[in-house]
């Protein structure tokens, strides 16, 4: 991937009395506003050869000029790992993350996570904020992220995400029998108390929505399909803890596990023993930031939840 960006584009005459930096988003929608007005203030992007601010009005007839070069952006280093790609091209990287990988370099997790992988795949995602991840997945959950191998394929998931366009359905073993599906729409944020948790908040919570239906019905558990309108941090996992019907295998949101009545000892081993919450991000669908088509992709749950399954299924009254 070339660092070196060079357009040349004229400001038409609809655009006068317009603002610098909307013009310039309407003009060169590959990038992000926020990186243009940067390029803006560092005269990077200038109008007719000269520099000027952000808020400067335009009068239409003017000349931009972008010559920008791609810098590193951050001090992650690469690490030979072996991803499972789904999808690759120019434009696009889909995984199937494994449930133990940690999506992003934090504090406790210095490296070894998908980013540093992302980046011995593909030295140019150097050049890309985040290496460009665009959602995340919790540590301990598994299945399908899309990645973005360009600054203009950032910007446009970046966009659909807002937009609400990005399907992303996961699969979902849950405490107790559900019995129908539904829909939870309860604002979150950062729980009062404990700042490692999210949680349901009556003020000040963003947005969240989660779409959830039943799948398949056990005698103390349900296998639903929880579809994100939303993606706030542990959505899933908070939503279903708020309507009683917490994760298997949750250690933040879970608390015990329940035990059907009678239950052979091998199930209420796999349930008290289940190393992970049960979510698996199972379905992604979006439209490809450079053909406009529609993508879709799926992937089997993993076989710790599947072997849940079947002891789920061996169980009877």
């Amino acid at each position: 991937m070339s660092n070196q960006i060079h357009i040349d584009i004229e400001v038409p005459a609809e655009c006068a009395g317009q603002r610098f930096d909307q013009i310039a988003a309407d003009l060169i929608p590959d990038y992000s506003r926020a990186r243009l007005q940067a390029w803006i203030k560092g005269g990077q992007l200038t109008v007719d050869g000269r520099t000027g601010k952000p808020k400067d009005k335009l009068f239409g007839g003017e000349s931009l000029q972008l010559r920008a070069e791609l810098e590193p952006q951050g001090e992650w280093l690469p690490q030979d790992m072996d991803l499972n790609i789904v999808f690759e091209d120019d434009s696009l990287l889909v995984i199937n993350k494994p449930a133990g990988l940690v999506v992003h370099p934090a504090a406790g997790n210095p490296d070894g996570t998908l980013l540093n992988g992302l980046l011995a795949h593909c030295p140019g995602q150097h050049q890309i904020p985040r290496a460009g991840i665009v959602h995340r997945l919790d540590k301990d959950t598994s299945g399908l992220m899309v990645v973005a191998k360009t600054l203009p394929a950032q910007t446009a998931l970046v966009d659909q995400l807002k937009a609400r366009t990005v399907s992303r359905q996961y699969d979902a073993i849950v405490q107790g029998n559900m019995r129908v599906g539904g829909t939870v729409d309860a604002p979150m944020g950062r729980h009062r108390q404990n700042r490692l948790k999210m949680a349901v908040l009556d003020f000040g919570g963003k947005e969240a929505i989660t779409h959830y239906r039943v799948q398949e019905r056990f005698r103390a558990h349900t296998l639903v399909r929880c579809q994100l309108e939303t993606g706030r941090t542990h959505q899933i996992r908070v939503h279903m803890a708020h309507i009683r019907h917490s994760l298997i295998g949750d250690p933040l949101y879970g608390g015990r596990s329940k035990l059907p009545p009678g239950a052979a000892p091998e199930l209420i081993a796999a349930l008290q023993q289940f190393p992970r919450q049960a979510l698996h991000a199972a379905e992604l669908a979006l439209i490809h930031p450079q053909t406009g088509e529609s993508m879709h992709w799926s992937t089997p749950m993993p076989e710790d939840m599947l072997q849940l399954l079947e002891y789920l299924r061996d169980d009877k009254d």
